[in-house]
């Protein structure tokens, strides 16, 4: 048996807690190979939407969006509640030029129960639309998310960028 078979849920848990805590430390200073063995660490000692997304989000930022993608795909069946995995995947299928696959997704995350950041959605949402040149519509969506968060200075700035352009 391994050592994880012979510890309790309780302390799988803290376990795999300590590993996201420092998988994420590693992420932030670009240690990304490292953070994702101990992301994979965590998921194997006590699988969380959570681990799997910011696995996903280190794999996006190896420029390997396929499989970050694919990360989101394990958050969602892990816990459909939580709205990050949504979002990445739009975010993910922006950068890949995938706009119009992009909407569902980040709807979805608008949606989540489980969600701290809508205003990412809604930017997403406002970046998918502006690409469309649909800019009433990108300006409502970014108007959302300054909503949500009055100091988004992303979301602030695209509201400026359109409405110089349809005036």
């Amino acid at each position: 048996m391994s050592e994880l078979e012979l510890t309790s849920e309780s302390e799988r848990h803290e376990k795999a807690i300590g590993y996201f805590e420092s998988a994420y430390k590693l992420q932030m200073a670009g240690q990304l190979d490292t953070a994702v063995l101990l992301y994979s660490k965590s998921i194997d000692a006590y699988p969380t939407a959570e681990a799997y997304t910011f696995r996903g989000w280190t794999y996006s930022m190896m420029g390997r969006l396929d499989e970050a993608i694919q990360e989101c795909y394990k958050a969602i069946e892990v816990d459909p509640s939580f709205g990050n995995p949504y979002n990445d995947i739009g975010a993910y299928l922006i950068e890949k030029g995938q706009h119009d696959e992009a909407i569902p997704w980040l709807e979805r995350a608008t949606k989540a129960e489980r969600y701290d950041n809508y205003h990412f959605a809604y930017f997403n949402l406002g970046r998918v639309f502006e690409h469309k040149y649909d800019l009433l519509k990108a300006i409502k969506y970014y108007s959302k998310a300054a909503e949500i968060e009055p100091r988004y200075t992303l979301a602030l700035k695209g509201i400026r960028r359109l409405q110089t352009k349809l005036n």
